[in-house]
C-alpha cells in the first residue's frame, strides 16, 4: 500500500510539473513575442545605467516635441538690455550677447539636433544593412567592391570626410545631413556583413534555398532580420557620434544657419565670452554631454539585452 502511494504521489507530482510546463510554453506566436518583449524588459530594467539613458533619452524626446510649450521665450527674440545675463530666476541658464534666453535655445535645438540624427539614421542605417548583407551572401566580387568601398570611406575621420562634403555642397541642415549620413553608412555595412557571414551557413538558410527560393528572397526573410538586433544596437551607440559630428559642423558655421539655435553654432558664439560669461558655451556644451552619453548608456544596454552570446 505504502509502495501504491508513493508511486501514486509521483506520479502526481509528475503530472502537475508537466502540466505546469505545458503552461509555462507558449501556445502561440503572439503569445511568444510578448513573453520575449516581457523578458527584453526586464533585462532592461535590472541595469539602472540604461534606465538613466532611457531617461535622459526620453527627455530628450519631450523637449523637442514640447520644445515651444515648454521654454519661456522666443528664441530668436533679441532684448540688448538683458544681454549677457548670467543664470537667474527669469534666465535660467542666462542670455546670449543678443539678450537671447540660452534655455530657451537650448531646448529649440533639440529639435535640430534630434531631427539631424533620425534623418542621418533613416538614410544610412537601411544602406547599410541592405549593402551589407548583400555583401557577405552574395560574396565574390561584389563583396570585394562594397568592402573596398567601406575601406576607402572608413580610411578618413568622419567630421574630416563630412567638413569637405559640406564644403563642397553648401552650408545647411539638409547637406550636413548628407554629409554625416554619407560618412556613416560604412560601418553598418560591416557590422551587417559580419552576421551575415555567419548566418549564411546556417541550416534553415540551406533548407530555404532547396525549397526553391531566389537569392534575393533569403536575403529579404531570412538573413536581414537576423541582422537587426545587431543594428539597433549599433546605431544606438553612433547616434552620440552623430551628435558630435553635426556639432561640430555647426561649430565650424556648416551646419544650421543663423538665427537657428543649433548647440554646436551656440558654443561657438560663446567661446569669446568663455572666462568672463561663462555659461554661454557651457550650456550648449552640457546638452550635447548628456545627450550623448544618454544614447551611449542606452546603447550598451540594448547590447546586453539583444545580444545573446553577452
Amino acid at each position: 500500500m505504502n509502495t501504491l502511494k508513493e508511486t501514486s504521489a509521483h506520479g502526481t507530482y509528475a503530472t502537475s510539473g508537466k502540466a505546469c510546463r505545458q503552461e509555462e510554453m507558449p501556445r502561440s506566436r503572439a503569445q511568444a513575442q510578448r513573453a520575449r518583449f516581457f523578458l527584453f524588459l526586464q533585462s532592461l530594467w535590472r541595469n539602472p545605467l540604461t534606465v538613466v539613458g532611457l531617461g535622459i533619452v526620453t527627455i530628450l524626446l519631450v523637449t523637442a516635441l514640447l520644445g515651444p510649450a515648454l521654454s519661456p521665450h522666443d528664441p530668436e527674440i533679441q532684448n540688448l538690455a538683458a544681454r549677457l545675463q548670467g543664470p537667474s530666476s527669469s534666465y535660467w541658464f542666462g542670455t546670449d550677447e543678443l539678450g537671447r534666453d540660452i534655455f530657451s535655445r537650448i531646448l529649440y535645438g533639440s529639435r535640430i539636433t534630434l531631427s539631424i540624427v533620425f534623418l542621418v539614421v533613416a538614410v544610412s542605417a537601411p544602406a547599410g544593412l541592405i549593402l551589407g548583407c548583400i555583401s557577405g551572401f552574395v560574396g565574390g566580387w561584389l563583396d570585394q567592391i562594397i568592402m573596398r568601398l567601406t575601406d576607402i570611406f572608413l580610411a578618413f575621420p568622419r567630421l574630416i570626410l563630412a567638413l569637405a562634403l559640406v564644403a563642397a555642397l553648401g552650408p545647411g541642415i539638409e547637406n550636413a545631413v548628407i554629409a554625416i549620413a554619407l560618412t556613416s553608412w560604412p560601418v553598418y555595412a560591416r557590422v551587417a556583413r559580419a552576421e551575415t557571414l555567419v548566418i549564411r551557413s546556417a541550416n534553415y538558410i540551406s533548407a530555404a534555398r532547396l525549397q526553391g527560393a531566389s537569392l534575393w528572397r533569403v536575403i529579404y526573410k531570412y538573413v536581414i532580420p537576423m541582422c537587426v538586433n545587431s543594428m539597433v544596437v549599433r546605431v544606438t551607440l553612433d547616434m552620440a557620434g552623430i551628435i558630435l559630428t553635426a556639432a561640430g559642423l555647426g561649430f565650424l558655421g556648416l551646419g544650421a544657419k543663423p538665427p537657428s539655435p543649433e548647440w554646436g553654432a551656440m558654443i561657438a558664439a560663446g567661446r569669446q565670452y568663455l572666462f568672463d560669461q561663462w555659461w554661454l558655451a557651457t550650456m550648449p556644451g552640457l546638452a550635447i554631454l548628456t545627450v550623448s552619453l544618454g544614447f551611449n548608456l542606452l546603447g550598451d544596454g540594448l547590447r546586453d539585452a539583444l545580444d545573446p552570446r553577452v
